[in-house]
Order: C-alpha cells, then structure tokens, then sequence
C-alpha cells in the first residue's frame, strides 16, 4: 500500500508524474499528470492511459530489468499537440511503503518550444545559405566571364560590372538587415523610454523616400492627425519601421499610384488599454491574397519571391517591423484585397 506521505512529493515535482506498480497499474499521479491525461488514474493499467509500443517496451524494460530510459513521444491533452521526453526510471526497494515495489516513475518534460527553436534555427541557417548562395553564384560566374571571354570585350564588362554590383549591393543589404533583425529582437524586452515626436518621425522618413517615389511616379499623401504628436519610442527604430513600410507601399503599390500615410487619434485603444496612435501607411495596388497575410511578417516570406528579389527586398523588412512595434508595446495590423491595395497600420501607445 502506497503512504499517503508520498502525495505530496508528488504534488511538488513541476513535471506531470506517474507512479505505476510491477503489474503495470498506475497507483499515483500529481496535478500536472492529471492535466495531461484526466483524473482518477489510481488503479488503472497504464496501457489505458497512453497506448505507445515504444513506451510500453521501455516501461517493461524498468520493471523487469531495472533499466532507466528515456522515450520522445508526441501525445494531444485536450486541445493542444505536444512533443514529450519521457524518463522511465525504476524505483529503488522499498521497505517502508512509501514506493510501490518493483514500480517504475514515468516523469513527462514538454519540449515542443526546444523542437520548435530548434526547426526554426534550421529553418534561418538554410533560408540566408540559399539567399546568399545565389548573388555569390552569380559574382562567381561573372568573375570567371570576366577573366576570360569577356576580358577584351568593354561592352560586356561594364553590362557584367553593373550585374555584379547589384548583387554584391543586395549581399549587403542582406547583412544588413540581419544584423538590424539580430538588434532588434536583443532589445525587444527594452521598452524605451525617450519621448518622440511622431510628425517628426514620418516627416524625415517620407522626405528620405520622396526621390525614390518620384522615380517610380508614385505620390505621397500625408493625411490625418498633424502638429506635436508624442509617443514613448526609439526614434531610429520607428522611422526605420515606417520607411520600411512606406518603401514597401511605393515599390508594390504600383506605379503612377499613391502611398498614403494617416495618422489618427485612438481615445482608448482597448488591447493597449489607453490613448493610441494609429499610423496607417496605405497604398492602391494589386493587393494581397487572404492566405498570404498571416505569414507575411516571417522571415524571408515573400508573397512573390521573383519580384521581391528584383526589387531588392531581402525578406526580412516586416520581421524586423514586427519585432521594434512589439518592443514599443504597439500592435501592427495588416489588411489587404486582391485588386484594392493594401493597408498596413501601426498602433502606438500616445503620451
């Protein structure tokens, strides 16, 4: 018989627990086990709780044999997936009673964060190898060229020179935004401090972005909330978040359009439990399809990769936004229609 002086114990382990007897009977589980797998466990055989072979061997293995193991099994507890290292241990003897005889504990971690990171860090090492590769592939080859059929030929040099600083240009914009995106996100726990102006701030990022939207025939449309508008921020990091949007409006928004930019006066924004500021940059492109929109501030996601690439975007523009509008405790919306342009709108907490 089990002491009750055990319960406890069990109780205080953070892990979700399971005590099961030399017949395979579950004769104790804490709070956290019960979450997992229900209540009134006690008595009944584990084989009823979780039917996996390769626990079940490994169990067997702790009761027979006395040998530890650890198993990786994915289970689903009501309404959710998750990714557990089971450690199967069998439990010492026990002369007191505290501990089922010839038992074994099953301890269960969760470590669907850990496997997650970890795809996601496979995921960013193989998305900036294959962005890299291609403008190195490119370099190389022109290099080559260069070095021989091309070597007397001035036309085709200098073609093959423009090729080459291009792609050398969007390596570098590629660093340049990884290093901003590593910056970022080691600041985003750091709410600023700093009062700015936000007129200020979208005043100098359209006036940078004016000989750009001239090129493309595209005007900018100031509209809304004017004069001294007072925000908590970083004011680098918000005009690079809303040149990153305007730069957007202007390259994809169609040529011979407008990039509007809105600033309106939220009186109590309920998700930020206060006054706001609602920056919205929208342009009268093509738009988004609905499925796209989600997905739209992950790294390296593009909507049309081809098109991103010859416009010199690096995928990462929207991540690195993402990341400076959660470190201002802000919110970024993101609305789009095939064939009715898009609207991207930043909320800020107001002064």
């Amino acid at each position: 018989m089990l002491k009750s002086s055990i319960i406890p114990v069990l109780q205080a382990v953070p892990l979700p627990v399971l005590l099961v007897n030399a017949e395979e009977k579950i004769v104790a589980s804490n709070q956290g086990a019960q979450a997992l797998f229900g209540a009134a466990l006690e008595g009944r055989a584990f084989v009823t709780v979780l039917r996996q072979p390769q626990l079940g061997r490994a169990l067997e293995a702790a009761l027979t044999e006395g040998r530890a193991d650890q198993v990786r099994l994915r289970i689903t507890p009501p309404g959710r997936e998750m990714l557990t290292l089971v450690s199967v241990a069998p439990l010492p003897p026990d002369e007191g009673g505290m501990l089922p005889r010839g038992g074994a504990m099953l301890s269960f971690e969760d470590i669907t964060a850990v496997e997650e990171a970890e795809a996601m860090r496979r995921d960013f090492v193989a998305n900036v190898s294959h962005e890299l590769r291609t403008p190195l592939t490119a370099l190389m080859g022109f290099v080559e060229t260069l070095r021989g059929a091309a070597k007397d030929d001035p036309v085709a040099r200098d073609r093959f020179l423009a090729i080459m600083e291009r792609e050398a240009g969007r390596m570098n914009r590629l660093v340049g935004d990884l290093l901003s995106l590593s910056r970022v996100e080691s600041e985003e726990r750091l709410r600023p401090t700093t009062q700015v102006d936000l007129s200020a701030v979208l005043k100098g990022a359209m006036q940078t972005l004016t000989p750009v939207a001239e090129m493309q025939k595209v005007a900018l449309i100031r509209a809304g909330e004017t004069g001294v508008l007072k925000v908590s921020g970083d004011a680098d990091q918000l005009t690079q978040v809303f040149s990153n949007l305007i730069e957007n409006g202007i390259k994809y928004g169609g040529a011979g359009g407008s990039v509007t930019v809105t600033v309106t006066h939220i009186a109590h924004e309920p998700v930020l439990r206060g006054p706001a500021f609602r920056v919205a940059v929208s342009d009268k492109g093509e738009g988004i399809e609905p499925m796209h929109l989600p997905r739209l501030t992950e790294r390296f996601y593009r909507v049309d990769t081809h098109r991103s690439r010859e416009q010199g975007g690096t995928g990462l523009g929207l991540a690195i936004v993402k990341h400076i509008v959660a470190r201002h405790r802000g919110r970024l919306k993101i609305e789009s229609e095939k064939g009715k342009g898009s609207c991207f709108s930043v909320i800020l907490p107001a002064l």
